[in-house]
C-alpha cells in the first residue's frame, strides 16, 4: 500500500518510513529537509505540494511539525502556518484522496501547565482526562491541530486518531542544571519512569492506530513507556522517588550503584499510557525495568530502530550551551 509519511527526514518521520518500507509499502516521505526517506522535498504549508504527495495514498502519518526546541528561534506566526495551516491541508487533501486513516503525531506538551501541582501537591496522574493548559505556541498549536482532527473526523468520516508522544529524541536535555546533575544515559532511564519513550514503540503504536482508526473512531491516546507506579505512589513520588522505586523496580539500586547513576529525588507528573495499550492493544517493550536488564546485560539502552535513525537535532546551527536556545 501506499503510505504518506510527513516531516519524512525527522526523528519520527525517518522511523516511520523505515518501519513502512521494510514491510513492504510504498512510503511518499514528504519533508523541507533532504534526507534518505524523503521522496518529495517541499512543505505541508504549501497546499498543491500536499495534493501531489497525497494522490494514491492509503494511510496518512503526520508528524511533521515545528517543535518546542524551535519557539525560541521561530517566530509564533511559523507555528500557526506550519502546525495549524499545514495540518489543515493535510487533512483536507486527505479526506479528497479518500485515505483509509489518518495519524496525527501530538505531545504531551499540549497539557502544559496541567503538568505541574503546587508544591506540597503528590505528583499528577496524567490520563487522557486530564484537561491541556499549553503554556507556549508550540502546545497551543498541537492542541488546535488535535481539535481540527477530531473535527474533520465528526465531520468528514476521516477515520483519524491522535497519539500525543512523551520524550523520544536523543538530544541532551535543554536544562544546564539537569545536564551537570546526571549523565545523558542516566538521566534518560530516569525518564522511563513517568515522561520518555523508545521511538520504536512510538512507531508501533502509530501502525495499530492505523490499522484501528475506523473501528474505534476519534481517540487521543498517551504514548509513553509503561510506569511502574501506581496512583497511590503519587504522594511520595514527589520527594522519594528512590523509596517508592526500592518497592516497585528493587533491582534498580544495584544497577545504579554499579554504574555511579544517581536517581531523581522527586518527579512531579507521570504519564499513564493504560488506555492505548488496552483500545489499540498496543505492547510497548521498552520500560525501566527492561532498561535495567539492558544495562546489566552490557547492552545499549536504545533500541535497533532509535540506534539506526540516530540524532538530528533541530536546528542548523550549533548553539554554546545546551542543544538549543530556551525562550
Amino acid at each position: 500500500m501506499r503510505m504518506l509519511v510527513t516531516g519524512s527526514s525527522g526523528h519520527l518521520g525517518e522511523a516511520l518510513a523505515r518501519t513502512l518500507r521494510d514491510l513492504g509499502h510504498e512510503v511518499i516521505g514528504l519533508d523541507v529537509v533532504e534526507g534518505p526517506f524523503t521522496t518529495s522535498l517541499g512543505s505541508i504549508v504549501d497546499r498543491a505540494t500536499v495534493k501531489r504527495c497525497m494522490a494514491g495514498v492509503h494511510h496518512v502519518f503526520h508528524p511533521a511539525t515545528l517543535h518546542k526546541p524551535h519557539v525560541a528561534t521561530h517566530v509564533r506566526q511559523a507555528f500557526i502556518d506550519v502546525n495549524l495551516t499545514g495540518t489543515l491541508n493535510v487533512l483536507e487533501e486527505a479526506v479528497s484522496a479518500g485515505v483509509a486513516s489518518f495519524v496525527y503525531t501530538s505531545t504531551t506538551s499540549v497539557f502544559g501547565d496541567a503538568l505541574v501541582p503546587p508544591t506540597g501537591e503528590p505528583a499528577a496522574w496524567i490520563t487522557e482526562d486530564i484537561v491541556p493548559l499549553p503554556k507556549n505556541i508550540y502546545g497551543v498549536t498541537k492542541a488546535a491541530a488535535e481539535d481540527l482532527c477530531q473535527l474533520f473526523q465528526r465531520n468528514q468520516g476521516l477515520a483519524c486518531m491522535v497519539l500525543r508522544t512523551s520524550r523520544f529524541f536523543p538530544e541532551e536535555d535543554d536544562d544546564r542544571d539537569v545536564r551537570a546533575r546526571y549523565s545523558d544515559d542516566n538521566l534518560k532511564v530516569n525518564e522511563y519512569l513517568h515522561r520518555r519513550v523508545d521511538i520504536e514503540d512510538v512507531v508501533s503504536a502509530h501502525l495499530l492506530a492505523a490499522q484501528r482508526a475506523t473501528a474505534l473512531g476519534f481517540r487521543r491516546y498517551i504514548i509513553s513507556a509503561t510506569t511502574p507506579f501506581q496512583p497511590d505512589d503519587m504522594a511520595a513520588l514527589r520527594t522519594k522517588v528512590p523509596d517508592v522505586l526500592q518497592h516497585r523496580v528493587p533491582a534498580y539500586a544495584a544497577t545504579y550503584t554499579r554504574l555511579k547513576w544517581t536517581m531523581a529525588p522527586g518527579i512531579d507528573r507521570v504519564y499513564v499510557n493504560e488506555r492505548a495499550r488496552n483500545e489499540l492493544g498496543w505492547q510497548p517493550r521498552h520500560d525501566f525495568a527492561s532498561l535495567i536488564d539492558r544495562l546489566d546485560a552490557g547492552d545499549d539502552i536504545r533500541s535497533p530502530l532509535a540506534r539506526l535513525v540516530g540524532a538530528k537535532g533541530y536546528h542548523a546551527e550549533a548553539f554554546a550551551d545546551g542543544p538549543y536556545p530556551v525562550e
